[in-house]
C-alpha cells in the first residue's frame, strides 16, 4: 500500500551551500520607524474585517468566527483520532450558519454535537455514505498518479475533496463534452476504486514567478533577468536566525525594506523537490519573529503559533501577503493536493494545500499564510485562468521546513 503521508526526508534536494556564521536580521531591519507591531487581537481584528467583507455578517460576527476556528481544532483533532477508520474529510462552512461538517464512511450514524468555541457554539454535524476514506483517496493518488496522467493529454492536479469525499483530477485545458467527461470519471474511478470528479479548469498552473512578506530581489541564473520574490517568516537552527523565501527564487537575494533601503542576504540553502519549495537566507542584522501582513508594510505581526497541515481544514479562513498582490484572506479548499508536471523538481506528493483565488500573482513566491499570529506556511505557486486571474494559489505547510530550522516565535 503507497504511504498516506510522506515523512520529511532531510535535504531531498539541490543546493546547500554554507552560510557566513553571522546572527541574519532582516524583519528588524526593514520595520521602518513608523511600522508599528500587531497586537494578536489586533491582527485577528484585521483579519475580521475581511472576513466581513467577504461573507456579509458584522464585526463582531466574524472575530467570534475567527476564534471558533482556532479554538475548534483541538476538538476536530479528536474527531479526526476517534473516527480515524472512517473520516472522509472535515471541513468548515460559514453559510447558512457557521458550522463543522465531518464526513465519514459507512451508514452507522454518529449524533450531532454542539462545542463552546470563540465565545460561540459551534455545531459539529456529521454525515455518513462517503466511499471512501481520505486516507483511501491520499493512497490512490500515490498509487495511481502516473497512470491517471498517462489517460490525459495534459498533466493534472490531483487532490483530496473533503468536502465530498472525492478524489478531483483538475483538468486543463480540455473542453469535454458529457459522454466523453463521465466516460473519462469512469475510467479513472475504476483505474483508482474511489469515487472521481472532474474539475475542467482553463489556465495553467505554475510556480509563482520569481517576481515574511517582503519583497527580495535577485538575478535568475537561468534567465539572467531580475526576479522579485516575498519573504515569509524567521526562522532559527539554534545559532542563527534566518528568513524564509521559495526555493525556486533566486538564491543571490537582495532585501529591500518599506522605505527602499537595499539589504544583502546571505544564502544558507534551497530545499525544492516532493514536498518543499522554500530556501533560507540570512543578513548581518539582527531578526525578530515578525512578518508584514498588511498591503502597505506599515504594521508587522508577531508569530506566535503554527498550525500543522493534518489539523488544517477545508473552510478555515487564512490570509497571505504576496508583493503584487498585497494582503487578502480566502478560504482553504483542499488539503491533500499534488500540483501538475514536474512543479517539485518532478512529480509533486499530495501534502501541498490550496487556497481559493484571485489574489495571487508572480511575485507573491515564499510569502506568509497566516491567520491573525499563527503561521501556516509560505506561497508555492498558483492555477491560472485564461485571462491570467488566480484561480487557486497553493502553499507549502510549515510542517516541512528545511531540517534543523523552525519558526521564530515571540
Amino acid at each position: 500500500m503507497a504511504p498516506v503521508l510522506p515523512v520529511p526526508a532531510p535535504n531531498p534536494i539541490a543546493a546547500v551551500a554554507q552560510a557566513p556564521q553571522s546572527i541574519g536580521a532582516v524583519a528588524a531591519v526593514g520595520l521602518a520607524r513608523q511600522t508599528r507591531v500587531q497586537s494578536t487581537a489586533e491582527a485577528l481584528a484585521q483579519d475580521a474585517q475581511d472576513y466581513t467583507r467577504q461573507h456579509g455578517v458584522t464585526f463582531d460576527e466574524a472575530l467570534r468566527r475567527l476564534r471558533a476556528q482556532q479554538e475548534s481544532v483541538a476538538e476536530t483533532d479528536r474527531i479526526e483520532q476517534t473516527y480515524q477508520d472512517r473520516i472522509a474529510g472535515i471541513s468548515i462552512e460559514h453559510h447558512p450558519v457557521y458550522r463543522i461538517v465531518v464526513l465519514l464512511t459507512g451508514a452507522e450514524a454518529v449524533p450531532d454535537q454542539l462545542i463552546s468555541a470563540g465565545g460561540m457554539a459551534v455545531p459539529i454535524v456529521f454525515r455518513t455514505g462517503a466511499a471512501a476514506t481520505r486516507a483511501e483517496l491520499i493512497a490512490a493518488i500515490w498509487r495511481h498518479r502516473e497512470a491517471i496522467q498517462a489517460e490525459l493529454p495534459r498533466p493534472a492536479g490531483l487532490g483530496a475533496d473533503p468536502r465530498t469525499g472525492e478524489l478531483v483530477v483538475m483538468l486543463k485545458g480540455m473542453a469535454l463534452g458529457r459522454e466523453e467527461g463521465d466516460a473519462l470519471t469512469a475510467r479513472l474511478a475504476a483505474l483508482t476504486e474511489v469515487p472521481v470528479r472532474l474539475n475542467p479548469l482553463d489556465g495553467p498552473d505554475a510556480n509563482f514567478a520569481a517576481a515574511g512578506g517582503a519583497r527580495v530581489e535577485g538575478l535568475n541564473a537561468s534567465t539572467g533577468k531580475r526576479n522579485a520574490c516575498t519573504t515569509g517568516f524567521v526562522v532559527t537552527d539554534a545559532v542563527r536566525r534566518g528568513v524564509l523565501t521559495a526555493a525556486h527564487c533566486p538564491y543571490s537575494l537582495t532585501y529591500y525594506d518599506p522605505a527602499g533601503t537595499a539589504i544583502p542576504l546571505n544564502f544558507v540553502g534551497a530545499w525544492g523537490a516532493r514536498y518543499q519549495d522554500v530556501q533560507i537566507q540570512v543578513s548581518d542584522d539582527a531578526l525578530e519573529p515578525l512578518f508584514f501582513a498588511d498591503s502597505e508594510k506599515r504594521a508587522a505581526r508577531p508569530v506566535t503559533s503554527w498550525r500543522n497541515r493534518a489539523s488544517t481544514r477545508a473552510g478555515d479562513v487564512v490570509c497571505h501577503r504576496g508583493e503584487k498582490t498585497g494582503y487578502s484572506c480566502a478560504e482553504v479548499e483542499l488539503t491533500d493536493y499534488a500540483p501538475p508536471a514536474d512543479l517539485c523538481a518532478g512529480p509533486c506528493d499530495p501534502v501541498w494545500v490550496t487556497v481559493a483565488g484571485p489574489s495571487c500573482r508572480s511575485g507573491d513566491s515564499g510569502g506568509p499564510v497566516f491567520s491573525g499570529t499563527i503561521a501556516f506556511g509560505i506561497l508555492k505557486g498558483g492555477s491560472y485562468r485564461a485571462d491570467g486571474r488566480c484561480n487557486f494559489y497553493y502553499y507549502m505547510s510549515t510542517d516541512y521546513l528545511p531540517p534543523g530550522w523552525s519558526l521564530l516565535r515571540r
